[in-house]
């Protein structure tokens, strides 16, 4: 009987895989909306992807395959073949991720050109976008194995230049989350001190406010002790004072009585997640300038062990603190998107198509609450836009791609090097941001027939 009852399970989860997402959900788990749990399926599909790029740049990995005879052993059957033996570095390395990157990019542009004008889910293609995962983890897979049959040649360098661009929108991106999530909790506080009369929210506000302040100006100093010189690193001190500027006028003008005015949820804590992001992306673009002198990540990473090396001459370098940043907020701000897109105003303005349908009646509700399984509710229209959603995916594929690879661009010769490309684009990106909060906060007032609630 247990027996019996384990195979109507697993045929009941085959079933479930190669069908839509409301059966994916078991009767335990709480009941989701359909839209919101294949956002999530799609993020844990990049996810994937993320995953195998980091064991790919791990160092014990290269070893490890050296052991697999059907792997590396000369004259092994694998496509990958550089006179005559197997050239392991291929699987390794900054190119596995981007070879790994592109097919994620690649997946989600597909789905990107596929879901375009998708308004409800009575289209046909919204049964695309909402299940059959068991067949889309295969396309996945086989665009996987056919991006490690591309010769190397060129592609690393091309792809490359997808990768700056790509990862320079995902950056503006980050920041548009981080001012709809600023916004969000500065409201909500402000909605409960006044709801319960308690001061303490205010004092929340506050402390929060403070502490952000506090890390941006600790991590300025720190920027201005260890990537500046006297004499010296004079692109690095333009910078930081350009960007010190910048954080100081925007933080002004956000608690201006004008702006105030026609903007009431405006404030502090705001400005001061600007700040600190502001001051990270800065970090991140310090780090990447290709001068000793000037950058003391080229000296050390984590101790002694600067680079390793693999059998054909490429050097790759492990990650640095700017990189494990760079990561964490990267999974936040993507969990972000494939969770709460539909329910915050800044996303929605950028993901949404249609205004939200009617929620379900109460008897409805119950039967779903009481099945524990999601539910569809866009069959009067999309709560978010299904290409924009894709296409934001093509870009954090793209933005990983050269976080994980430390932004370095593989030369003419066998080794990464840092460019002062990254460093331009990562700081550009930096301006572009802080003038995209400086209009949020004075469109407003530029703009005053137009509804900025």
């Amino acid at each position: 009987m247990g027996a019996c009852l384990g195979a109507c399970s697993l045929l009941s989860c085959a079933s479930c895989l190669c069908g839509s997402a409301p059966c994916i959900l078991c009767s335990c788990c709480p009941s989701s909306r359909n839209s919101t749990v294949s956002r999530l399926f799609f993020t844990v599909f990049l996810f994937l992807g993320v995953l195998v790029c980091i064991i790919m740049l791990s160092p014990g990995v290269e070893s490890q395959l050296h052991k697999l005879p059907w792997v590396c052993e000369e004259g092994a059957k694998n496509p990958i073949i550089l006179q005559g033996h197997i050239d392991c570095g291929s699987l390794l390395g900054h190119r596995a991720v981007y070879r790994m990157c592109f097919s994620t990019a690649a997946f989600f542009f597909f789905f990107t050109l596929l879901m375009i004008y998708v308004r409800s889910s009575r289209d046909p293609r919204a049964a695309i976008q909402n299940g059959f995962w068991f067949f889309k983890f295969l396309v996945l897979v086989g665009i996987t194995v056919g991006a490690f049959y591309i010769p190397d040649g060129s592609f690393s360098n091309i792809w490359f230049y997808f990768g700056v661009v790509g990862s320079f929108l995902f950056i503006l991106i980050q920041l548009v989350l981080l001012i709809d999530f600023a916004h969000s909790w500065n409201q909500q506080w402000l909605w409960k001190a006044e709801e319960r009369d308690s001061r303490a929210w205010y004092g929340g506000l506050f402390f929060f406010t403070f502490f952000f302040y506090s890390l941006s100006i600790a991590a300025l100093t720190l920027l201005y002790i260890y990537y500046t010189h006297p004499g010296a690193c004079h692109e690095s001190k333009v910078f930081l004072s350009l960007n010190l500027t910048f954080c100081f006028c925007v933080s002004i003008i956000a608690v201006l009585p004008k702006i105030q005015e026609a903007q009431p949820n405006s404030g502090l804590l705001q400005a001061s997640v600007v700040t600190l992001y502001t001051m990270f992306v800065t970090w991140s673009a310090l780090s990447n300038i290709p001068d000793q002198k000037c950058n003391p990540h080229l000296l050390t990473h984590f101790g002694n062990e600067t680079v390793l090396a693999g059998p054909d001459g490429y050097v790759t370098q492990w990650w640095d603190a700017p990189s494990i940043v760079g990561l964490i907020i990267f999974i936040l701000c993507t969990l972000f998107i494939s969770v709460r897109s539909s329910d915050h105003r800044q996303v929605n303005s950028l993901m949404q198509t249609e205004t939200c349908p009617p929620m379900l009646d109460a008897t409805q509700q119950q039967m779903v609450v009481s099945e524990g399984r999601a539910y569809d509710n866009e069959q009067d229209g999309v709560t978010y836009s299904y290409s924009f959603f894709h296409f934001c995916l093509v870009l954090a594929s793209l933005h990983i791609m050269m976080t994980l690879t430390n932004w370095y661009r593989p030369g003419e010769t066998l080794k990464m090097v840092s460019t002062w490309t990254a460093v331009w684009v990562k700081i550009c990106a930096s301006w572009a941001g802080l003038l995209l909060y400086l209009w949020t906060l004075v469109a407003p007032v530029l703009l005053p027939g137009r509804d900025f609630s």
